[in-house]
């Protein structure tokens, strides 16, 4: 494991007990996650879960006409793979990096055997499941009752949230996949945060210029997946 990365980089790792993060770190491998690695398919076996340190990585459900559309995204704040956990095995969804950074695997017999010891580690997965269940509801409201530069700033202010920086690169074309929509709204979106003066936008570079604007700007969802993951998960307790 590289020395430099350290696991408590990935807030769901260094919310664990002491005693549970000891027995963790001999299991987890540091793992590059370029942009477009797919972590896993649609209804594909799954052999680890993933803890995101500076990665993004997309959940899309992706169509048979092989359409897609994001459901949820996951950073250092949590978790990819809560069905090997949840005892699903697979899901219809696909995992893929969004934006690329570096993050940790374990392989899933691990996380099924800390899970199953019905400890700490068992209720805080649980309360993170519950919040990205508010995560995937709250997109799939806001997706079908709001406007493209609403749903553009949320996803920006998530995705922000998950990098602790103001820089993501990022396509339009990548962004318009992620959301749904035709790259044409996406740009007509973009260009009003620009003009607003909220964010600036170059060469897929998008850089948050003013971010008190973008919450004031965006939809009331954002606050909905922030409060809900603010409830539920404590603050890092290991160093």
């Amino acid at each position: 494991m590289n020395p430099c990365i350290k696991p408590q980089e990935n807030h769901l790792l260094a919310c664990m007990p002491e005693d549970v993060l000891a027995r963790l770190i001999s299991k987890l491998e540091a793992f590059d996650m370029p942009l477009g690695k797919v972590l896993y398919e649609s209804g594909g076996v799954q052999n680890y879960v993933f803890f995101p340190t500076t990665s993004i990585v997309s959940l899309l459900y992706v169509l048979e006409d092989g359409g897609s559309a994001e459901i949820a995204v996951v950073g250092n704040e949590g978790i990819v793979g809560v069905s090997l956990f949840m005892g699903g095995e697979s899901t219809p969804s696909r995992a893929v990096v969004q934006s690329a950074g570096t993050g940790f695997r374990l392989p899933a017999s691990a996380i099924k055997e800390e899970f199953n010891r019905a400890g700490p580690a068992l209720h805080l997965l649980l309360r993170y499941t519950q919040a990205l269940i508010t995560q995937m509801s709250q997109t799939a409201v806001c997706n079908r009752h709001h406007t493209l530069d609403k749903q553009l700033c949320r996803w920006l202010l998530l995705s922000m949230d998950r990098l602790n920086g103001i820089d993501l690169i990022m396509t339009q074309e990548l962004i318009a996949n992620m959301l749904g929509v035709r790259r044409e709204g996406v740009t007509e979106a973009a260009l009003k945060l620009q003009n607003a003066g909220l964010i600036s936008y170059t060469r897929g570079h998008i850089k948050i210029l003013d971010r008190p604007g973008l919450e004031k700007r965006t939809c009331e969802c954002y606050m909905v997946v922030k409060k809900e993951y603010n409830r539920l998960l404590p603050e890092r307790t290991a160093t």
